[in-house]
């Protein structure tokens, strides 16, 4: 392997965990700092979280939503720019013709808005006496796969929910990712019982790395989010974490390590594509 692939296979990532407040410029601003400290530590990806420009909740996503372009991707636009950074932008309530979707836009290094994702499988669950929860009521899902390009990998995204759904992550590694990352806003009966799970599971089964990014913890806020924003490398092992407080969460992505898993335990070649298969429905 030449010098330069050697370089290319290893780059730094930021998860940066925010602290989101109900002032939308106050989240903006914050995140611009974070994201240029992320820069100054030598990140060259850099995530935020779920709805990091306003609380999360049925009730804010339509009082908040914006159009793409808009306020909060023209921050993202310019921070990426200003910092040379692949910029995963959590997510924000983004409104089109009239309906809302929750949206993760991608920035490159020149401040180009490489995709947007928005999030396909809606977040409705009840569990009873601990959360009820009906992201439909207010949202409408995406129904598009969203992987981008970098130098040194290709990056799948879904957001929070879209972790479950284990066929996402398969197609992702189909298509070449080296990368999963999942911002998400786990909830504090879920967070503790799935989400380190779910991305190990996620990790492991694919043989590459998975990182999420989630708000800090907020007890005074309606919907309390778990926190532990996390990067699993592809032996399904946690290599960096948090607790629930602010925090930039780094890790070393080292794609050669990811080869070499791959040639340990050779499952993707290994796998009865005559048996079995996870195909894409429809192309969009």
């Amino acid at each position: 392997m030449s010098t330069l692939a050697r370089a290319m296979s290893k780059f730094r990532l930021a998860v940066i965990q925010l602290h989101v407040t109900n002032v939308k410029r106050d989240n903006l601003s914050k995140a611009k700092s974070l994201i240029k400290e992320a820069a100054g530590q030598g990140s060259k990806l850099v995530v935020l979280p779920e709805c990091f420009n306003s609380p999360y909740g049925t009730g804010f996503f339509r009082e908040y939503a914006e159009k793409i372009p808009g306020e909060s991707t023209k921050m993202l636009s310019e921070a990426a720019k200003e910092n040379e950074v692949y910029l995963i932008g959590g997510s924000i309530p983004e409104e089109d013709g009239g309906k809302l979707y929750n949206t993760c836009p991608v920035f490159g290094p020149d401040g180009t808005l490489l995709m947007t994702h928005r999030k396909i499988h809606l977040f409705d669950i009840d569990v009873p006496g601990k959360i009820r929860f009906q992201e439909s009521e207010t949202l409408s899902p995406g129904s598009a796969f969203s992987v981008f390009e970098t130098p040194f990998c290709k990056v799948g995204v879904g957001i929070c929910y879209d972790i479950r759904f284990a066929e996402l992550a398969q197609l992702y590694s189909k298509m070449g990712c080296g990368l999963l990352v999942y911002p998400g806003a786990f909830n504090m009966t879920t967070g503790p019982a799935h989400w380190e799970l779910l991305q190990r599971a996620r990790a492991l089964d694919n043989q590459l790395y998975v990182a999420t990014a989630s708000p800090a913890r907020d007890e005074t806020s309606s919907y309390v989010a778990w926190g532990h924003s996390t990067v699993v490398n592809p032996w399904g092992e946690v290599i960096s974490t948090t607790g629930s407080e602010e925090a930039v969460v780094y890790a070393d992505i080292d794609l050669q390590y990811m080869a070499e898993v791959r040639r340990q335990i050779p499952v993707t070649v290994q796998k009865r594509d005559d048996l079995y298969a996870v195909n894409p429905v429809t192309e969009r």
